[in-house]
């Protein structure tokens, strides 16, 4: 993506099924710290802003300290964190006569030697990037059963809404963000359950049995069934217990992913399966999804099951997730990227004039390299087939069949950035200067005016990068025509489940249908829709009402209007904008439909308010989140 967004933090979670000394006659102590390591360290795209990490221990003597934490926001967060707790470990070593592979005295004495491990890397989307942003997030009690560590992979549209709910429940909230609200609201029924077992109990055991039974009986998903009733947002929410119960929630219409395998040592949860795959060494048959709706539960005895918390809804997994942000090595991410780069095809052929001899095809780095091999594969069986029809229908000569067969699509890497460059100029006049170099080209393989450029990304978003860079770049080589392929469609809707994309005015596809409104005189209808935007407020159900605008214009003509907005004053080549339609992305991919993004059918009724709140802060000169 040549344009930079924050996205979608991820989670890991593991728990060691049997006891401690298995593990470390089997693989060494420092199995659970080495798999977490891995697990976190294969879904750093998923978040560089910071990391954490918690570990409990199960069954300590009182007195003993059970519950472990270290988050960072260094520049390698990961790495930086395991650094730490590898001193833990190295400790235990220098101790000697055997303590480093002894299980009582790992426990008692070494931190990070539990059996339940969770791990968090974080985007931050909106808000300081401080340590007390990052998670997981501890909140604490004497209670074993009652103390929780909670990390996610989320955003509510109703953080108001949850707020007022736990001011109503009696409690006094430190801050009205989602991390806190949500881990309170679970927290406040968590509390409720151990609560009602001591209850039931209190006139037939001492208090102490009554706190083991407690942690044996306690019933997660009955605690998840009563908070996440007033969830609205797309969320992957991980949380452990100081009693050793853990749980893995997913929302009723699966926008946020999490994946999990178990045996008979290990259940491990995370946001990505080549994560699980690669720390595991497991086949990716071997890796299920959490159901959404569902709360995986694992009891401090180590069973798991999965639960029905809420009514699902229509899967409307991240679309997002395919195209961009999940690591492409996933074989079925891998498939759906060719795939929406091979769809692409007929549109880009129209484009060029059907003119192969006279077109170089690239990509702009480097997410964006898997479309471009499904994009090139579709032009080779174009290719192949038309060569096919001149041969039956032609009948060339020797020499002329010889070129007819050796004639191959040109390929150039066209498009490099340069990674240390940094853009630290503060005055507008300069900045854009800088960031129009922190691109590069390959110069000297294009003939001037004659070539058509072929550059595909897998989405454009504000369109920035491409004028302030990569076009006058581009257009410095010489080409006749410049062509920029988008292997996703126009954004023209604010995200609110994960994602940094909640201002409306930054997106070009907006931009060009505002434009195409005061160009055809239809610019009254701004108002209309803030009107009908700002009566909306307060109701709990809405409509999409900014479609209406979208409505007027074919994606054609948005797409010929983008052109016009990113094209720099001083290009000479002509430029056309190509965009993947919404039908070949949902061909691509079928599974993951969630595409409010690009046609603003939001799968939550917050998603509706935010939009509606989205377009009212445009209209009022307000560069606010809309959540």
């Amino acid at each position: 993506m040549s344009d930079q967004i924050l996205h979608e933090c991820g989670i890991a979670l593991i728990r060691l099924r049997k006891p401690l000394s298995y593990y470390i006659d089997k693989y060494g102590p420092t199995y659970a710290m080495n798999k977490m390591y891995i697990l976190m360290e294969k879904q750093h795209n998923r978040g560089q802003d910071g990391a954490g990490v918690a570990n409990i221990k199960i069954d300590v003597e009182p007195g003993r300290r059970y519950i472990s934490r270290y988050r960072s926001v260094k520049a390698q967060p990961v790495a930086h964190l395991f650094k730490k707790i590898s001193k833990k470990y190295k400790k235990a070593q220098k101790a000697g006569k055997g303590k480093f592979r002894d299980e009582h005295w790992l426990k008692e004495n070494i931190a990070f030697t539990g059996e339940l491990w969770l791990g968090h890397l974080r985007y931050g989307t909106h808000g300081v990037n401080s340590i007390e942003n990052v998670h997981p997030f501890l909140r604490q009690n004497n209670w074993r059963s009652r103390n929780l560590v909670m990390a996610g992979n989320f955003n509510m549209t109703n953080v108001e809404e949850l707020f007022d709910i736990l001011v109503n429940l009696g409690q006094h909230p430190k801050e009205k963000v989602d991390t806190v609200t949500v881990m309170e609201k679970i927290g406040h029924f968590l509390d409720e359950e151990v609560q009602g077992i001591f209850e039931k109990y209190k006139d037939k055991y001492s208090n102490r049995e009554i706190s083991e039974i407690i942690e044996n009986e306690i019933n997660l998903q009955r605690v998840l069934k009563r908070a996440c009733k007033d969830f609205d947002g797309g969320y992957t929410m991980a949380g452990l217990t100081g009693s050793g119960s853990a749980f893995v929630v997913r929302d009723p219409n699966g926008i946020r992913p999490a994946y999990f395998y178990a045996d008979d040592e290990v259940v491990v949860v995370a946001s990505e399966k080549p994560a699980i795959k690669t720390a595991f060494n497991v086949e990716y048959n071997q890796i299920e999804e959490v159901l959404p709706g569902h709360a995986l539960v694992i009891t401090k005895s180590g069973e798991f099951e999965q639960h029905p918390i809420m009514k699902s809804g229509e899967k409307k997994s991240c679309s997002f997730e395919r195209i961009y942000f999940s690591r492409g090595n996933d074989p079925d991410i891998y498939r759906e990227r060719k795939q929406l780069g091979r769809l692409l095809v007929p549109q880009v052929l129209r484009s060029i004039n059907f003119d192969l001899k006279n077109t170089v095809f690239s990509y702009i780095p480097n997410t964006a390299e898997t479309a471009f091999y499904g994009m090139m594969e579709g032009i080779e069986e174009y290719l192949i087939k038309k060569q096919k029809e001149i041969i039956i229908e032609g009948k060339p000569t020797v020499d002329s069949l010889e070129d007819i067969l050796s004639f191959r699509p040109r390929v150039e890497k066209l498009v490099l950035k340069d990674v240390k460059l940094r853009t630290f100029i503060t005055d507008d006049e300069h900045r854009d200067e800088m960031v129009a170099n922190v691109y590069d080209t390959t110069y000297e393989v294009v003939k001037k005016g004659k070539d058509t450029l072929v550059v595909i990304d897998d989405s454009i978003v504000r369109g920035t990068t491409l004028e302030k860079s990569i076009l006058k770049m581009l257009d410095r080589i010489g080409p006749k025509k410049i062509v920029v392929v988008s292997s996703a469609p126009q954004i023209r809707f604010p995200d609110c489940y994960g994602i940094d994309m909640s201002k409306m005015g930054e997106f070009v596809a907006f931009r060009a249908m505002i434009g195409l409104l005061k160009d055809q005189g239809k610019d009254y209808l701004l108002g209309e829709i803030y009107e009908k935007c700002t009566r909306a407020r307060g109701h709990q159900s809405q409509l999409n009402y900014v479609k209406q605008l979208y409505e007027q214009f074919t994606d054609e003509e948005i797409s010929q209007k983008i052109s016009e907005i990113v094209r720099p004053a001083d290009m000479k080549a002509d430029l056309e904008v190509v965009f993947q339609t919404v039908e070949n992305l949902h061909k691509a991919c079928p599974r993951h439909l969630g595409d409010w993004y690009f046609t603003g059918n939001y799968p939550t009724p917050g998603g509706m308010k935010v939009v509606n709140r989205s377009y009212v802060n445009y209209m009022e000169g307000k560069l606010v989140r809309a959540y």
